[in-house]
């Protein structure tokens, strides 16, 4: 209907896949890598997560273009089936004949399916089973899926397998009867929405390979489309489809923010505010608690009782001849000593008011760093302090802050917790801080006891701990740097090259050296008592696993040379 009006030669917005229009943003590039050096790298499982709408089967497609001529690939679009149906399927995929008899048996179908992965093992092909949707497998089909990974030969699994699916996944794959199918996971990746640079460059892309010469969305319009998709594509198409028939029954050729309000609000089936409304309002109610406040103070009764008990009575007002004031001094000599005109009528509450002025001044001053730096307390600035205590660089507007910091050997975690929980990982953090003029990103350098420095607009300040506490409700962000690229939980029976990591700095903290140290990338019962030890010494879950939580402890326990510390010389555990 749009289309000539827009001069457009189709609709750039289509919810259809379509790979001419293929935008692949960092993360969806990052993720497309994962599952290629899955496919390449026999053994184990790849998961990959997202929530709904991020592209997930855009990358499935991607994928599957990209396959490597010597890998056969079993695809399942609907996991809602029982295990031999799950085994059928996979024999279909990959052309194997099955005879009427084995259909319902699952031992012969996991036997034909084995004879067929030795033969295509032997003509040097590799087998890979990609299964979308993966949230909704059942828990028996899940152990299946693992059982096959059983599948082997002397020296290699005879089976690649990747699991796509909704953050609803990794709930499934955290609960206790699955845990050896998780054990087995060797990549995990998690597909985030669209940053708004790349939001914006989606949106110009599909115009552009629809025959678009021109900018039809203004770049409010484009700030828009990103606050109310949220980074989203699937929603970012839907949206700007309709302000585009919007637009267009309005005889409109460039698309406004208004327009694209509209357009949400049809989608999504509420109204929707401008980006400025609720800040507007916040405004506007501040401004009437305070002058409600004031009028309160300036007219109510107390004010008034106050204000004429501080001013002299009648009596007191007019001076006693000098003979009486000193014969009343010669008759009272204790109560002239009591109340001698140079000392106060009631120092005690001179000095209760002076300790509530200097305890009211110690308690806004966090507040009063943060007002005086609006602008340095934003998640670019945080993020870029951070990193440079960590000594790398931080580059805004590009790619998320967490890739960065993968690239350059660090991880991000991201929790919410105590003053305690940042002891223990003993890492500068990144504190997210609350008043009532938003948010604010600060970096936490130091704790001690009492006091926390914190560092703001390229300073450090001093501020008590508990000034920080009123801002703080817990979340916060740090880095850290694992043992070896890449991180994932290690458990008893594993080889990985994070193991001799993981042993050495456990000896380390016994005094063992390294050079003594067995450099095995086998996880034996040895390491798994120790790291059951390190865990009962700093409180953790007795598990024998070295999670990420025990990583991160156990990495500020023997810190790398100049890698920033939050305590300078702490003792864990204890």
């Amino acid at each position: 209907m749009y289309l000539s009006f827009f001069g457009l030669s189709e609709k750039p917005f289509a919810i259809t896949p379509d790979a001419r229009y293929l935008f692949l943003s960092e993360r969806h590039a990052e993720a497309i890598a994962h599952l290629l050096y899955g496919i390449n790298e026999a053994g184990g499982f790849v998961q990959l997560t997202g929530e709904v709408g991020t592209g997930k089967t855009t990358v499935v497609r991607s994928l599957l273009a990209q396959t490597p001529k010597d890998a056969e690939i079993a695809l399942i679009l609907n996991p809602r089936i029982t295990a031999p149906e799950f085994l059928l399927t996979i024999c279909e995929e990959l052309g194997i004949g099955v005879p009427d008899s084995a259909t319902q048996s699952v031992k012969d179908l996991v036997d034909i399916l084995n004879d067929y992965l030795l033969q295509a093992h032997a003509r040097g092909r590799r087998v890979v089973l990609v299964v979308d949707e993966a949230q909704n497998l059942a828990t028996d089909v899940l152990e299946q899926v693992r059982l096959l990974t059983n599948l082997e030969t002397s020296t290699q699994k005879l089976l690649q397998i990747i699991l796509i699916g909704q953050p609803e996944l990794r709930e499934l794959l955290a609960r206790n009867e699955l845990r050896q199918l998780a054990q087995r996971i060797t990549g995990r990746f998690h597909l985030d929405p669209l940053s708004r640079s790349e939001s914006t460059a989606y949106v110009r892309h599909r115009l552009r390979v629809a025959g678009s010469t021109s900018d039809i969305f203004t770049a409010a319009a484009l700030r828009e489309v990103y606050r109310l998709s949220g980074g989203v594509p699937r929603i970012i198409n839907v949206i700007c489809d309709r302000a585009l028939l919007g637009a267009y029954t309005q005889d409109r050729h460039r698309l406004t923010a208004a327009i694209v309000r509209r357009a949400s609000a049809e989608v999504l089936g509420r109204h929707v505010p401008p980006a400025w409304l609720p800040w507007a309002l916040s405004a506007a109610a501040m401004l009437v608690i305070l002058l409600g406040g004031l009028a309160v103070y300036r007219f109510a009764p107390w004010h008034s009782a106050a204000r004429a008990a501080a001013l002299p009575s009648a009596t007191d007002s007019v001076p006693a001849p000098r003979e009486a004031r000193k014969d009343s001094a010669q008759s009272s000599p204790a109560g002239a000593a009591a109340q001698s005109p140079e000392e106060p009528a009631h120092p005690t509450a001179t000095v209760d008011t002076g300790a509530a002025i200097a305890a009211s001044q110690a308690t806004a001053s966090l507040g009063a760093l943060l007002a005086a730096h609006p602008d340095a307390t934003d998640m670019d600035h945080a993020f870029d302090t951070l990193f440079g205590l960590w000594k790398v660089r931080y580059i805004a507007d590009k790619t998320d802050p967490c890739s960065q910091a993968t690239r350059q050997g660090l991880e991000c975690l991201v929790e919410r917790g105590s003053f305690g929980q940042l002891r223990l990982y003993n890492r500068p953090a990144i504190l997210v801080l609350s008043d009532e003029h938003g948010s604010h990103q600060v970096v936490l350098s130091r704790l001690g006891e009492s006091n926390a420095r914190i560092e703001l607009a390229g300073e450090p300040h001093e501020v008590p701990i508990a000034d920080l506490a009123r801002y703080w409700l817990g979340d916060f962000v740090i880095l850290w740097q694992p043992g070896t690229q890449g991180v994932k939980d290690l458990s008893f029976g594993m080889r990985d090259d994070s193991v001799p990591w993981l042993r050495h700095s456990l000896q380390a903290l016994r005094g063992v050296p390294a050079s003594q140290s067995s450099s095995s990338t086998l996880f034996d019962a040895d390491l798994s008592k120790m790291v059951m030890d390190f865990q009962r010494e700093h409180r953790l879950t007795i598990d024998g696993i070295a999670g990420v939580q025990t990583q991160v402890i156990l990495s500020s326990a023997v810190p790398k040379p100049d890698s920033p510390l939050l305590v300078a010389s702490v003792t864990h555990g204890g």
